[in-house]
């Protein structure tokens, strides 16, 4: 038994989902419409091909078909009967009426028991392989009913327009195109394929119905003679004229058959063929579209790239605009900098939109932008809020001495984000300039320390060496400088222990004590060495600006 190909209406209505456009709609309907014809004409012609072809019977199907034929037999009686009877009840009258309604009820009752019973032998008889229609009736049974049962539920049909969107949506629209097209390609090279196998079988078929032409004619003219010998009274066999007519028949009934067999498979190419034009229709529709999605992506692409090259040329205007002078000519001024951040932040978000689109759960969107600007501006934050502890009471100013991460200098500027400090010697140099400039973020008031000599009681400890011959007594010498020192530094000693005191009221500490200090070290040789430290003003020892 040959299965009856249903792919043409499969394939059809596979192709539902891409029907978007009213005109692709239009063109889903007549590939459906094609490919239902095309199936129908299959079923027939394999009922036709089930009854011209059949097979050798099993015994045990021989006596299944007999028991069919006595079934049928049956049932056909039984409807007649319900059928003289019906038609004999309203001319009866009294008792005759009464029994015929009885003998009625008793036929019906009988025809659902023989219906029965052919229903079984029929199943019986198609489990055998006595009846090769019933499995093809079976099918086309169940065809019609899924046709019956509703068609496949299209999608809202949406005109075409050149997509808009962000460039991650055209694109995939873009592929989106790209499948459609290649599942139609598919479809349509199937309908080609099918009608190439049906023409190639065409040529066998009118053979076959030529020659049962022939066939038909040569048997129809025996019989013809068979029976003018029968009307002339000559002898001749009353079997062999039944079998004449019998083969007739046959024959009638084989070349009818391959007539309808050749007719409706010229149909069924013909359902092919324009199956695969409808198909080639949408296919070019389909390459129009993705035609013009691939011309919007192009745009969009152009656009990205022309914001790229805005953000550069933005950023070099900014830069020529807040340079410094030709003396500071290493860096951009603030505002500069923030502008140009500014600048190049709202480029790569109008950049980012460009590609992912507009978001459309804003509150959630700023809220993450918010995060990660916080994270990405760590530094700038902290920077900026470590300028206004710079700028407090406890803070810097122009001119202040002071030692930032190791490095000492004067104050030459505090801005917004940085201090800028002028690099001198070490302090027991006498602060001497290097002059480097050393820059410094801001972020340093908060996340380290500093710290500022010029503070009131701006004092340093100078120091003293003597050296004591051998053989003389060191006390009296040492208490000779000693007390020479106090006198030289008397006046000294009084204004700073005064400053101090006055500075480390507030802080509730005690003073340092401005008393000049001896120290004495062992003989190294042959002499003795004596040190004496006493403060003296640290601006009186800053050095001229030469």
């Amino acid at each position: 038994m040959r299965v009856v190909d249903e792919s043409p209406l499969q394939t059809a209505r596979s192709l539902a989902p891409f029907a978007i456009t009213p005109q692709e709609q239009q063109f889903f309907l007549q590939a459906e419409r094609l490919g239902n014809h095309a199936v129908d004409l299959a079923y027939t012609d394999a009922l036709l091909m089930a009854l011209d072809s059949p097979r050798p019977l099993s015994p045990e199907a021989v006596q299944l078909q007999a028991a069919k034929k006595k079934a049928e037999a049956a049932v056909e009686a039984d409807q007649h009967r319900i059928t003289q009877l019906t038609r004999d009840i309203p001319l009866a009258k009294g008792a005759e009426q009464d029994s015929l309604e009885d003998q009625l009820d008793v036929v019906k009752a009988q025809l659902e028991l023989d219906q029965d019973d052919l229903d079984d032998v029929a199943a019986e008889l198609e489990a055998a392989g006595g009846d090769p229609q019933a499995k093809v009736r079976r099918l086309k049974a169940a065809h019609e009913a899924s046709d019956r049962s509703g068609k496949i539920a299209l999608p809202p049909a949406m005109p075409w327009v050149a997509p808009t969107g962000s460039l991650l949506n055209k694109t995939g629209l873009w592929f989106d195109l790209k499948r459609k097209s290649a599942k139609l390609a598919q479809a349509q090279s199937e309908a080609r394929a099918r009608a190439q196998r049906m023409t190639d079988r065409r040529p066998k078929l009118v053979e076959r119905v030529e020659k049962g032409r022939e066939a038909r004619d040569a048997v129809k003219q025996k019989a013809q003679n068979f029976g003018q010998k029968g009307q002339k009274g000559q002898t001749s066999e009353e079997g062999t004229s039944k079998e004449a007519a019998k083969a007739t028949v046959h024959a009638l009934r084989r070349h009818m058959a391959d007539q309808r067999l050749l007719s409706d498979l010229g149909k069924r190419i013909q359902d092919q063929k324009e199956l695969g034009e409808v198909y080639e229709n949408w296919i070019t529709l389909t390459k129009i579209h993705s035609r013009a999605t691939l011309h919007s992506i192009m745009k969009t692409v152009l656009l990205i790239m022309v914001l790229l090259l805005a953000i550069l040329l933005g950023g070099r205007l900014i830069d020529r605009i807040f340079i410094r002078t030709e003396e500071d000519r290493g860096g951009t001024s603030t505002p500069g900098t923030i502008l140009k951040f500014v600048w190049r932040v709202l480029g790569t978000f109008t950049i980012l939109f460009v590609i992912v689109g507009m978001p459309t759960q804003t509150s959630t969107i700023l809220g993450l932008v918010g995060a990660g600007l916080t994270v990405a501006m760590k530094d700038f934050i902290v920077a900026f809020f470590g300028w206004f502890v710079l700028i407090g009471k406890n803070g810097l100013r122009v001119g202040d001495w002071v030692e930032i991460k190791g490095v000492g200098g004067e104050v030459v500027e505090v801005g917004l984000l940085r201090t800028v400090l002028l690099e001198t010697g070490n302090w027991s140099d006498a602060a001497h300039p290097t002059g480097r400039r050393v820059t410094f973020a801001n972020s340093f008031a908060i996340e380290g320390h500093f710290f500022n000599f010029s503070t009131s009681g701006q004092w340093m400890w100078d120091e003293v060496r003597a050296t004591i011959p051998a053989g003389q007594d060191p006390y009296p010498i040492i208490a000779s400088i000693q007390k020479l020192v106090e006198e030289q530094t008397k006046a000294n000693a009084e204004l700073a222990e005064t400053e101090w005191q006055r500075t480390t009221t507030r802080y509730r500490v005690h003073a340092f004590s401005t008393v000049p200090g001896i120290h004495s070290s062992p003989p190294a040789k042959a002499s003795r060495s004596a040190s004496a430290t006493s403060s003296r003003p640290m601006k009186a020892m800053k050095p001229a600006a030469a």
